[in-house]
């Protein structure tokens, strides 16, 4: 199978990169990978000689030399690094149209490749994967769990179909490649105790009054932690913090066990009998919930069955969560 690109990113033109095939740029990218040839041609089931071959044909035809070669130490040219990330993304690419071909027996088979932040994999992903799956059962799941940024690398590259991610539109902008539909528009809130707390009788709390709290807060890499610490340092106060968990479920649990507070989104209390909310005022604060999809690539029938529900379902927590999130008016 040749493949031949509509838009290249790198140093190479569309007529080099259409000598490539499927094969070779596996191999280049194994290669890549291990840093080592003979492991790589294990990896791949392919005899040494055979894949060495591949790659110097590859190298030959474009005119570049793809690899440092060293012994026991294998690394990338220029060309090569600048050749990576496009044919990781080809082959991802490749790999969505073979998932497309499949749903054309009405969604029995295929794949949906998912993203969602920690805290969405709380709250909404949950109920999006269980209502998906009673309706497509053939379809296969991918999900993976980690930050808007890295989880925007990833749809980039190809590697996810859909992603779940929290926008500011202050610091995040539209790129070309990519579409970002906002859901919805939730509240954080503060956190405490259902019972045996001393802020019981308390409805609101402001920000300068949360920062003399003993607060339990999350991971740098988490979007929520970035977001309230930037809250702070505009409001020139410094929060007492006494513990970061490395999930949201240990913060949560912590809180429980009345050690502090936490700031959280409102959704995350849904089926948290043992937490208790109070309103954050002056300010309040808030996050937006996307979907993000490559808007260069058509997407397929299943990922838009799974869009479909995200949307859906968002309609329904939004309807649920103690008026506390409200529809962005995705359509």
């Amino acid at each position: 199978m040749t493949i031949r690109p509509m838009n290249c990113l790198s140093r190479f033109d569309a007529d080099m990169l259409s000598v490539m095939n499927l094969e070779q740029l596996q191999s280049f990218v194994e290669v890549a990978r291990i840093g080592h040839f003979t492991r790589a041609a294990a990896h791949l089931h392919l005899a040494q000689p055979s894949l060495s071959r591949q790659i110097s044909t590859l190298e030959s035809d474009l005119g570049a030399e793809l690899f440092h070669r060293a012994r026991g130490n294998i690394t990338l040219t220029d060309a090569g690094e600048s050749l990576l990330p496009l044919a990781k993304r080809m082959l991802a690419d490749a790999e969505t149209v073979r998932h497309e071909m499949q749903e054309l027996a009405g969604l029995r088979k295929g794949r949906v490749r998912i993203g969602a932040t920690p805290t969405l994999c709380l709250s909404l992903v949950p109920d999006v994967v269980t209502a998906f799956h009673a309706a497509y059962p053939g379809i296969d799941l991918h999900l993976t769990e980690q930050g808007s940024r890295g989880l925007l690398e990833e749809l980039a590259g190809g590697t996810l179909d859909l992603a779940l991610i929290v926008t500011d539109e202050d610091r995040s902008a539209q790129t070309s490649s990519l579409q970002r539909i906002p859901l919805l528009t939730e509240e954080l809130v503060v956190v405490t105790a259902a019972s045996g707390d001393r802020l019981s009788g308390r409805i609101s709390l402001t920000l300068a009054e949360l920062a003399t709290l003993p607060q339990i807060t999350y991971h740098q890499s988490y979007d929520l932690r970035e977001a309230t610490t930037q809250a702070f340092a505009s409001a020139g106060l410094r929060p007492n913090i006494i513990l970061e968990g490395s999930e949201m479920d240990a913060v949560l649990r912590c809180v429980e066990r009345g050690l502090g507070v936490a700031v959280v989104p409102a959704m995350v209390l849904l089926d948290r009998p043992a937490l208790r909310s109070i309103r954050l005022e002056s300010p309040a604060l808030s996050r937006t919930i996307s979907l993000a999809r490559r808007s260069d690539v058509s997407v397929t029938k299943a990922a838009k069955a799974m869009q479909r529900i995200i949307m859906d379902t968002a309609h329904t927590l939004a309807g649920s969560s103690d008026s506390m999130c409200s529809l962005y008016g995705a359509g």
